[in-house]
């Protein structure tokens, strides 16, 4: 009888099925899913970032608007408009011409903290590129790990950067991500949540903001390295006063 309860949990064992391997795509799609970023595609969000006031209008057809707009003692309000038209600046309202160097600065600007205030909306726009890494843990959570890079043909003026998303095994949601640039000399950074919360069905996250302490340490071991106290805080990514309006169409 022994050796028949034996064959029997074997036999359970064997026929247990294995926990699917998810792809770096599959990974992805969860965590939009899951962190309602999807909505993002058609809305209209604003929020204030160091004393800045963005707003963001998106629309299922594909036309957006990003705007920043700051206070300036003796000139007034200075709105960058980023479309897909191209960039525009307006000073009260006013249209101001900005040589093409100055343009491209501004509308970079403006479209890299527009990208992340609504991650991971953006993830599969088509000059993305995800390649799926080795799994790891952090402080005792799970997470997947993805790399995302970008082609050159649609990747805009830093498509050379490389970004790290740590993304939960359990909820799909990026608690950590990692980017390399090459503007201004270069570095990397490693963002840790700091505070989260949902607006409209949206999560927004704030983050810790940290660099490494050697520049020798490689972006993909930048985690073994926060864990190893080889990160020194820089700043905080905080946003400030949310809203999220959700279009009919």
């Amino acid at each position: 009888m022994k050796y028949f309860y034996l064959f029997i949990f074997f036999l359970i064992v064997a026929c247990k099925p294995t926990e699917k391997e998810l792809t770096a795509q599959q990974i992805i799609d969860k965590s939009i899913a899951f962190s309602g970023a999807g909505k993002v595609a058609n809305s209209q969000i604003s929020f204030i970032f160091r004393d800045k006031k963005y707003i963001a209008l998106r629309k299922k057809s594909g036309k957006f608007l990003l705007i920043r707009n700051q206070q300036k003692e003796n000139i007034g309000v200075i709105s960058d408009m980023v479309s897909n038209n191209g960039f525009r600046r307006e000073i009260n309202t006013h249209q101001v011409p900005v040589a093409d160097s100055m343009a491209t600065k501004y509308a970079n600007s403006v479209n890299s903290v527009h990208y992340f205030s609504v991650l991971p909306y953006g993830l599969n726009d088509k000059a993305v590129k995800k390649k799926l890494l080795p799994p790891a843990t952090i402080k005792g959570k799970e997470y997947y790990k993805v790399e995302i890079t970008f082609s050159e043909d649609g990747g805009g003026e830093d498509f050379e950067d490389v970004f790290i998303y740590w993304i939960g095994k359990d909820d799909f949601l990026i608690d950590y991500l990692a980017y390399a640039y090459h503007t201004n000399g270069g570095g990397k950074r490693f963002r840790v949540l700091k505070e989260q919360c949902v607006k409209n069905g949206i999560r927004f996250v704030d983050y810790h903001n940290y660099k490494p302490l050697n520049n020798s340490i490689k972006l993909i071991e930048i985690d073994k390295a926060f864990e190893e106290n080889q990160l020194k805080k820089v700043s905080e990514i905080v946003l400030k006063d949310i809203e999220v309006k959700l279009l009919d169409n």
